[in-house]
């Protein structure tokens, strides 16, 4: 095996430089060189930026040789050659007359561990074929680090050692001086300190200060947020040791300083970096002040040499060299850029904006230009604050120089929230004024000169304003009187993509095409004192699908809110069915008040039968048959479910038909027939199979999932417990796979209560514990009441009593805020078992009477047969029951189990009766009646009541 050795790799324009390796590679393909003319580049690119001397380079290729310094000249010009250096504007070696040569494009260095050069080769195939490491939320989010930061190195470091000593690191300076780019920077020289977990929250985008929490939850990829996702971030973020950059904070700093200040308090592995114009002033915060880049001061220096040592001057060649300057770097042109870097302050963004007239003007015509359009601006800059006078001077003589046309599409390009693609760009500058050829003109000189930024994103191609950049081009906007127009042309542009995307039936929008930023804008001006509410409401429909797809709940809610308080000419429309939809689908488990809720759905399908459409009906009876379990309500539940199965079959709609069969199956099951709801269960995925119909995702879960999990629990009640732990399994598995969040909470909350009817303990606290972190992580609200209660179910099971009741008394008392009674009737029961063995009769007493009372009241007969069973228990107890009454009560709750098909609670009825009989001496009754039970089932025989069972059959089986 050869030994591995350590490639440094060089990359540059399209090329590639393999050190060690000694193999220059242009997309690929090896490119002959001579042996001296690779020496040079070598030397060359090791030390970029740099000038090096004739006779240092003649040291490193000809060491130990006399030659003449021409063929130092020969071998560059070879090189040169080989490298186009002058064709299509490329640049990378220029000559310094007098000094030497400095090698000028941009680089970036990697290592490569190989066994052989022939590997190295191999890696630097096309990407198609290279070997992909696994990329985490984290790194997905992370911006791609600059190939090339000049003068940064220091901060880096010092940023680096600041945030692993102290946690929370702010870098503060003006718009403009490359915060941002530091902190990436930092961020990837981190990522295999924190293993990947480095997440990049961009809130440049994020005009409303509620909306930052849920920023921060998207990085992190937790994708179901409620009101409030703060819970679910500290319990993400809590457990693992891991990098926050918060980046663009300044527009938001109560928030983000309140945030960041809790997140510090509220972990201990979190590390906290923050980008802002101004200190958060926040505990825990250490500052880097971060300083313009290295000027040469006035009076330094006497050679191009001197003055292009410095950073700033080492940034202004090398972007006038990449905008396409052929500039020879001369004694007087260093100098010239020494000054304007000086006047500049050394900030890198007004840097770069200035080499970008280079092209144009010269070194020498744009040094001008600034001497005479800004000679007032300098002095008076050092009296305001800093953040913003500095920028805006540079950008305002950026400003100057654009043309009439130019200077109206980047004010107009301003509205955007973030990226943008070319045809929104065109769609947004044209105007009656300037046609779409003029606009498009302009739009590629605004990139030539730096004001727009070109980059991809997950293949598709964008152009971005620098926030800076945006901020100042907003107020020439506001300046402008066109800001009405504007954002009414943004407004216009996305309802036009919005309805190409449902027109061609796309199913969601192409998110290259839309960015959730620029709706969020479009929307608040349209709401808004002087916008237009009718645009705003046809907006609102056409995006409340997409904000309900992205689980963005909150925000749905409150656009569909806005758009129905001015309905207007849309009342009764599509566009008003889809708004009251949407509404009643994005408040589904994120408000609290089912019976508004309910009404919301009620005027949804009063408005759908009234269009025929079938489609939102089934939806919407998908939404109202929820609540219905929620409340309770399982008979109406049952008409809910065969209505809308009914529709489906009227309307032909496959999926409707799956939906309702699983909805009719769950209904059934909470009323109590469980053969019922099997027989719809099954018939639901019979009907999925045959029409190929295996996805129902209506109301942000899988419905298959919660079909999945009605089975498991009425193949239990029906006496199939091995069956039930298989399917209830199946449902877990099949919920991590469709990685909806929902998914999983139901797949987690009802396989639960299969475990723990089963008397599985370990398995039960194992997924009890997977479902208090899931519900606490996508910020459920209530919903998370419920791993709380199954966990005093865990208890009880234990027998920790004491530990039980506190759990379940809790966790009941937060469901009724929701009024959610599908799971409230068996805890209240289990919390009277646990009241029982502690000795607290009369509160028992109380709650199983109101337990009893409300099931009666809604019909509910599925927790019965349990509810007599344990009433018997406790009156019993307190002696308000003597033992026939006690008796009858039992034999009513053994009838009710039969009826409804529920073998299992006949067991443990028949078991209580037994073991009252059997203290009476009645153990022959007791024995017998128990053993026929039994034999009733086939399968469960390790579950702990078919344990029990075996056991009082033989304790109670007659002496021969």
């Amino acid at each position: 095996m050869l030994p591995q050795v350590v490639d440094e790799i060089v990359e540059f324009g399209p090329f590639r430089l393999h050190v060690s390796g000694r193999l220059l590679q242009s997309n690929g393909a090896s490119i002959p060189i001579g042996s001296r003319a690779l020496d040079l580049l070598i030397a060359l690119v090791e030390h970029a930026g740099e000038v090096l001397s004739q006779r240092e380079l003649i040291a490193r290729a000809w060491s130990g040789l006399v030659v003449d310094e021409a063929n130092v000249r020969v071998n560059i010009a070879s090189l040169r050659k080989s490298l186009g250096d002058g064709k299509n504007g490329a640049r990378y070696i220029v000559n310094i007359p007098g000094r030497g040569y400095s090698f000028v494009a941009p680089v970036t260095r990697a290592q490569l561990e190989s066994s052989s050069l022939e590997s190295a080769e191999t890696w630097t195939l096309d990407q198609g074929s290279r070997r992909q490491p696994s990329v985490s939320v984290g790194e997905r989010s992370l911006p791609r680090a600059l190939s090339r930061l000049i003068g940064r190195d220091s901060s880096v470091t010092t940023i680096v050692e600041l945030l692993t000593k102290h946690r929370f690191v702010s870098i503060i300076g003006p718009g403009g001086m490359g915060k941002t780019a530091v902190a990436i920077s930092v961020a990837h020289a981190l990522l295999d300190v924190f293993e990947g977990g480095v997440y990049y929250v961009d809130l440049s985008s994020v005009h409303d200060a509620s909306l930052v929490p849920s920023a921060i939850a998207s990085a992190l990829g937790l994708k179901v947020q409620a009101n409030d996702p703060k819970a679910g971030i500290l319990a993400f973020l809590a457990p693992r040791r891991s990098l926050l950059v918060l980046d663009n904070c300044e527009h938001l700093i109560d928030q983000t300083a309140a945030l960041s200040e809790w997140l510090y308090r509220s972990t201990s592995q979190t590390h906290l970096l923050a980008t802002s114009r101004e200190l958060l002033r926040a505990e825990g915060e250490h500052v880097h002040i971060l300083p313009p880049l290295d000027v040469p001061p006035i009076g330094w220096g006497t050679t191009a040499a001197d003055w292009i040592a410095f950073p700033a001057v080492q940034l202004f060649m090398d972007r006038a060299a990449a905008s396409g300057s052929h500039e020879a770097v001369t004694d007087e042109v260093a100098l010239l850029a020494a000054d304007i870097c000086r006047n500049m302050d050394g900030i890198p963004l007004a840097i770069e904006l200035a080499a970008g007239r280079v092209p144009f003007h010269g070194v020498r015509g744009t040094a001008e230009l600034i001497e005479s359009r800004f000679n007032l601006l300098w002095p008076g800059r050092r009296s305001a604050p800093p953040r913003h006078q500095t920028l805006h001077a540079m950008l305002d003589w950026s400003y100057t120089l654009l043309s009439q046309a130019e200077r109206r599409v980047l004010y107009r390009l301003s509205v955007f929230a973030g990226p943008f693609q070319l045809a929104a760009a065109q769609a947004i500058a044209a105007d009656a004024g300037l046609d779409d050829a003029e606009a498009t003109s302009a739009i590629a000189s605004l990139i030539d000169k730096s004001l727009l930024s070109p980059s991809t994103i997950n293949g598709a191609s964008y152009l971005r304003l620098l926030d800076t950049t945006r901020t100042y081009a907003s107020q020439k906007l506001a300046q402008s009187g066109e800001i009405h127009c504007v954002c009414g042309k943004l407004a216009g542009y996305l309802v036009k993509q919005l309805r190409r995307c449902e027109d061609n039936r796309e199913g969601r929008p192409d998110p290259a095409s839309v960015q959730v930023g620029d709706i969020r804008t479009a929307l608040a001006w349209a709401f808004s004192k002087t916008g237009e509410g009718e645009l705003g409401v046809r907006l609102a429909a056409l995006a409340a699908p997409h904000l309900l797809d992205l689980s963005l709940l909150d925000e749905c809610h409150r656009w569909c809110q806005a758009a129905l308080h001015k309905v207007g000419p849309h009342e009764g429309s599509k566009t008003h069915l889809i708004l009251e939809a949407s509404l009643a689908m994005s408040a589904l488990f994120t408000r609290v008040d089912r019976s508004d809720l309910h009404e919301t759905i009620e005027r949804g399908l009063s408005l759908a039968r009234k269009l025929k459409d079938h489609k939102r009906e089934l939806e919407l009876h998908a939404a109202q048959h929820i609540v219905m379990t929620h409340l309770g309500r399982y008979g109406e539940a049952v008409e809910v479910g065969s209505r809308s199965l009914e529709l489906a079959h009227q309307a032909g709609y496959a999926t409707g038909i799956v939906m309702s069969e699983w909805m009719l199956g769950c209904a059934y099951h909470f009323a109590g027939d469980h053969a019922s709801a099997i027989r719809h269960t099954e018939e639901g995925f019979k009907q999925a199979e045959r029409l190929g119909t295996t996805k129902v995702d209506v109301l942000g879960f899988a419905h298959r999932t919660r079909a999945l999990n009605v089975l498991a629990r009425a193949l239990w009640l029906s006496g199939a417990p091995d069956r039930a732990a298989q399917v209830a399994r199946q449902a877990v598995a099949e919920a991590e796979l469709d990685e909806q969040p929902m998914s999983m909470l139901v797949a987690l909350t009802y396989a639960t209560t299969v475990f723990l009817w089963r008397g599985d303990i370990e398995q039960a606290e194992a997924l009890v514990d997977r479902l208090i972190q899931h519900g606490i992580r996508y910020s459920y609200g209530t919903n998370a009441a419920f791993g709380l209660a199954l966990s005093g179910e865990v208890a009880l099971l234990r027998g920790e009593f004491r530990s039980a009741a506190s759990k379940l008394r809790e966790a009941l008392d937060t469901l009724k805020v929701e009024r959610r009674q599908n799971l409230a009737t068996m805890l209240s029961r289990s919390l009277c078992e646990a009241l029982l063995a502690c000795g607290d009769i009369p509160e028992a007493q109380l709650i199983i009477d109101a337990a009893m009372e409300r099931a009666v009241a809604l019909h509910e007969s599925f927790e019965m047969p349990e509810l007599l069973r344990t009433r018997a228990k406790i009156e019993l107890a307190a002696g308000r029951l003597d033992p026939r009454a006690a008796e009858a009560m039992l034999r009513r709750s053994i009838e009710l189990a039969y009826e409804q098909g529920a073998l299992s609670l006949v067991l443990r009825s028949t078991m209580a009766l037994g073991s009252l009989r059997a203290t009476e001496g009645r153990t022959h009754e007791a024995h017998a009646m128990l053993a026929e039970v039994y034999s009733g089932f086939s399968e469960g025989y390790d579950t702990h009541d078919l344990r029990t069972a075996r056991h009082l059959i033989k304790t109670w089986r007659p002496a021969t």
